[in-house]
């Protein structure tokens, strides 16, 4: 008489159904990733928004601080001494441009060559470094572009955010 052994009551995955699985993992990754990616770049808008909120924010108090007078320098006094900010916070246009946490004023030479000129700010993109740009002239409107007043500060970004926004309407 002759047995034969079975293998009965051990489970297992045919190659089909493995392949399958990993099929459906693969999917998942080509959707996901992308998304993940596209996550990261919108955190990223935010908290430069925030930073943007945040610095005009601390313009106001300083403003109010100084009876009616803002900063007529590159936003340093609003960091001396630490009574308004510790540091400028930094600018992130994703894709575009370096990180920075320079400002660039209307008629004023930073260190680094960071000159603007008459009506350039409107149309600054950060070419030179600094992304964050600050109005402290009074009554010299822009020769073209987005009018600004003084006091006035912005991401000097002409690259559009994920919602097709320029970061200059901000």
């Amino acid at each position: 008489m002759r047995t034969t052994q079975t293998r009965e009551g051990v489970g297992g995955f045919t190659l089909i159904e493995l392949m399958i699985v990993v099929a459906i993992i693969g999917i998942l990754a080509a959707v996901a990733i992308p998304k993940f990616s596209e996550l990261l770049r919108k955190s990223s808008e935010g908290r430069t928004k925030g930073n943007l909120g945040s610095l005009r924010s601390t313009l106001s108090i300083y403003y109010a601080d100084m009876e009616g007078n803002f900063p007529s320098d590159d936003l340093a006094s609003l960091t001396a001494g630490g009574k308004y900010l510790t540091a400028i916070p930094i600018a992130k246009a994703p894709s575009y441009h370096a990180d920075s946490n320079g400002v660039c004023v209307s008629l004023y030479n930073a260190p680094g060559g960071c000159r603007l000129g008459l009506g350039a700010p409107a149309l600054y993109d950060g070419q030179l470094g600094p992304l964050w740009v600050y109005w402290e002239q009074q009554d010299q409107p822009p020769m073209f572009g987005v009018p600004r007043n003084k006091g006035d500060i912005w991401l000097g970004c002409q690259h559009t955010d994920t919602k097709g926004s320029m970061w200059t309407t901000y």
